[in-house]
């Protein structure tokens, strides 16, 4: 059954006077997420009209509003957000209102290509969504708790409505305070959820947009032709885990494997933006990789803990851990040549698919966790791009060729895993300057403890994780 109307029930005049006095209930901050699409665009659009409207002495509160970039955002939106941003800020500046606007970003230890790069994490998956936290909760987390360390409290003002889906009804009837428009936050006790559009339909929301103007001298109508060109739904801010993160046709991140194919990007290259081509064939490059029969080809057989682990389905496989190391190096080859196809092709001569910063990071776990001496990183930048980066001081220090050729050789002459080897090293550099040495030997008695036997050993390693097994349920 089709939804009503809002404006059947009530008028423009009365929705904006709801705005208007929540505001000036009290003092809380207000932080409005703003993800560049419709219904986010809308409720903005709704509280800047109404705020406005009010006297310039009880305009006094402020109102922060953010948006979060992933750094795979796809580029159409990114450019979008960054430009309204912009006019936003100008424009609040002008029309003397309290508003202000922030680009939440994770940080780098969190972005996904040093999750997926340098740790080795898999291509998100519905089993193993390890994305949405590090990309987009946490960015909001800490943006709102410094606002609640700051005033005490706060007031998050979301554009999400119970017409999407009979399960976000059902999670906002959840919070809902009796007696207030204001809802309880999913998480924190100090932090309000307001929703001025909590009974808008669709319709709604294009006939407000396409009906009031742009208050910051945006084109509502390029808003919409962009939804049209590629047939998207709008990837919410996700401010916490009952937020859903981005599926089926939204806008979302151009590296999304979460769903089987990126409906809005194929549009969107259709439509002329032709450019995107080497996006496409990248994320389906990742989600080939979820392909069963090739994960054990691209994937470690123990875990990033050093661990084996066996399936408990009565298979026996194998649970595949991290991405190999050889597989990350192809990839991020592939990453950075199509960092120049879009640099060369697209709008943006600048536009960058990872950031410096990632890279560097990415070298830092590559050497700490791969022996990665060499500093492979930089030579595969240097190889594809022409472009040589520079070290960090953390990066210097590492084997001279001579160095490494005669680990290579101890190595082998001693039977010993040479990344067994480069850990302990590396966790020996590391600990230089460590006054508590109790710390060093922890590190230590954990890379000993995971398994170093090779690939062609897994019989007899399950035999022992099966024996071992048995004789614990022996003393249960």
């Amino acid at each position: 059954m089709t939804a009503d109307s809002v404006f059947q029930t009530r008028k423009l005049s009365e929705i904006y006077d709801e705005v208007r006095e929540v505001y000036l209930s009290d003092n809380r901050p207000w932080i409005l997420g703003f993800s560049g699409g419709k219904d986010s665009t809308c409720m903005v659009q709704l509280v800047w009209h109404a705020v406005s409207s009010l006297p310039v002495e009880k305009r006094q509160k402020r109102i922060y509003i953010i948006s979060s970039d992933t750094l795979v955002e796809s580029p159409k939106i990114v450019e979008q957000i960054t430009s309204t941003l912009d006019s936003m800020e100008k424009a609040a500046k002008e029309q003397g209102l309290p508003i202000s606007t922030n680009l939440v970003r994770p940080e780098i230890k969190d972005s996904f290509w040093v999750c997926l790069l340098g740790l080795g994490y898999p291509a998100p998956s519905n089993n193993f969504r390890w994305c949405t936290d590090r990309l987009k909760i946490r960015n909001a987390d800490r943006f709102i708790n410094d606002k609640v360390s700051e005033y005490g409290e706060a007031i998050v003002v979301l554009g999400t409505r119970k017409d999407e889906s009979g399960s976000r009804a059902q999670l906002m009837n959840l919070y809902e305070i009796k007696g207030s428009y204001l809802s309880r936050h999913s998480k924190f006790a100090q932090t309000y959820v307001y929703t001025p559009l909590r009974d808008f339909i669709t319709e709604d929301v294009w006939n407000y947009l396409l009906q009031n103007k742009n208050p910051w001298g945006g084109s509502n109508r390029d808003l919409l032709a962009l939804y049209q060109n590629a047939n998207a739904a709008e990837c919410p801010l996700v401010v916490d885990s009952s937020t859903p993160s981005c599926g089926n046709s939204r806008f979302g991140c151009w590296v999304c494997t979460v769903v089987e194919k990126d409906k809005s990007m194929e549009n969107l290259i259709d439509s002329g933006e032709d450019w995107m081509q080497p996006l496409l064939e990248l994320r389906q490059d990742l989600k080939d990789t979820q392909d069963p029969e090739k994960k054990l080809e691209i994937r470690e057989f123990k875990r990033r803990d050093g661990k084996v682990m066996f399936f408990t389905d009565g298979t026996e496989k194998i649970t595949p851990g991290p991405y190999k190391i050889g597989f990350r190096k192809e990839f991020l080859r592939k990453l950075l040549e199509a960092q120049n196809s879009v640099r060369k092709n697209g709008p943006d001569p600048k536009m960058s698919l990872i950031l410096e910063d990632e890279l560097h990071e990415i070298q830092r776990i590559w050497r700490m966790e791969q022996g990665d001496w060499e500093n492979s990183v930089y030579q595969i930048c240097e190889q594809v791009t022409g472009e040589k980066i520079s070290p960090i001081q953390e990066d210097l220090g590492g084997f001279s060729k001579v160095e490494q050729e005669i680990l290579d050789e101890v190595c082998v002459k001693n039977n010993i895993p040479k990344l067994l080897v480069s850990k302990l090293l590396h966790a020996e550099f590391d600990s230089q300057g460590m006054t508590r040495h109790s710390k060093v030997f922890t590190k230590i008695g954990k890379i000993l403890s995971e398994e170093w036997r090779g690939e062609e050993k897994l019989d007899d390693i399950k035999k022992e994780l099966k024996f071992k097994k048995d004789e614990k349920r022996k003393y249960e």
